[in-house]
């Protein structure tokens, strides 16, 4: 996959533009994860850096179309991908007053050993913000949190497992435990 790392220091005033359509910026991640999510139109990025004090400011919009599982019956639910951010990518080392006086006093990049959870990293004592980052961030946020294959999915049967939107399987519904049945008679008055 192609490096999408861009130089802070070399960006123009008024800022940059970048287009990213490269299936493997959402490929690779994916496989790497073991996610069960397909790309079923491509994904794009449209973002936008422009330079700031102690870093840069980041906004874009993400689309494309995605297959997941259904949460209910694990058939294909189709997700439309349509996110815009806009975010700050710090410096590393700016909230941190030793490595922010090491960084700009002696031109020496903070430590690259230290975790960090910026998308800005350095490469030769060069802050580069890395474009491929950003777009998977985005995109694993940009997921639906509980994908449905349609709104009235009815999910799968308990007993069985026979998907319940294809009509009902016969299983005997459940009563519970007959230990409860007393209370399941019980009703609340409100007064």
């Amino acid at each position: 996959m192609q490096k999408y790392r861009i130089s802070i220091n070399d960006l123009p005033p008024g800022g940059k533009e970048f287009d990213l359509n490269d299936r493997a910026i959402w490929q690779a991640p994916l496989r790497e994860f073991e996610m069960d999510c397909r790309i079923s139109s491509p994904l794009s990025a449209h973002i936008s850096v422009l330079p700031a004090e102690g870093g840069c400011l980041v906004r874009g919009e993400l689309r494309g179309q995605v297959v997941l599982p259904c949460n209910r019956c694990a058939e294909d639910a189709v997700a439309d991908i349509r996110n815009s951010f806009e975010e700050f990518e710090e410096l590393p080392g700016e909230n941190d007053p030793d490595a922010g006086l090491n960084a700009h006093a002696g031109n020496v990049a903070p430590d690259p050993t230290v975790e960090t959870e910026s998308r800005v990293i350095y490469e030769r004592n060069t802050p580069m913000l890395d474009l491929a980052a950003v777009c998977w961030e985005e995109f694993v946020l940009a997921l639906p949190t509980n994908p449905l294959c349609k709104t009235g999915c009815k999910g799968l049967c308990v007993q069985c497992g026979a998907n319940l939107n294809n009509g009902d399987c016969g299983c005997i519904p459940d009563k519970g435990d007959p230990r409860m049945a007393v209370l399941r008679e019980l009703t609340l008055h409100k007064n």
